[in-house]
């Protein structure tokens, strides 16, 4: 079993392109010993976004904390907060929205992408 202390991993900020103030950190990845999946956090700071994007793989979100919209394969866009989860299937075009005044917080679980 491995344990992480979350406080303790840097929050990065995300370099894809059309990311606008969006910083993650990875909680659960291969540097773990985990081969299989993955497990991010995202900050959205107020007015951040990020990409309208797509890939192979499916995925879940948790929103942790705040508010924030979540634009679906046919843009539409949709509020989501705390208590919220989000499944995302493979190919689907999707992005997160923070129009807010608070951060925007959300855990996303992948499949290893490298894989």
């Amino acid at each position: 079993m491995k344990i992480n202390n979350n406080s303790e991993i840097a929050a990065d900020e995300v370099q894809m392109e059309g990311a606008n103030n969006v910083r993650m950190k990875i909680l659960i990845g291969k540097k773990d010993g985990s081969d299989n999946i993955f497990m991010r956090h995202f900050f959205i700071a107020p007015g951040g976004n990020t990409p309208y994007h797509q890939h192979n793989y499916e995925h879940v979100v948790k929103v942790v904390r705040g508010r924030g919209i979540a634009v679906d394969e046919t843009g539409k866009e949709h509020e989501v907060g705390e208590g919220q989860s989000l499944f995302v299937r493979p190919n689907d075009l999707h992005q997160f929205k923070n129009p807010y005044d608070s951060d925007f917080e959300f855990l996303c679980i992948i499949p290893n992408p490298e894989k």
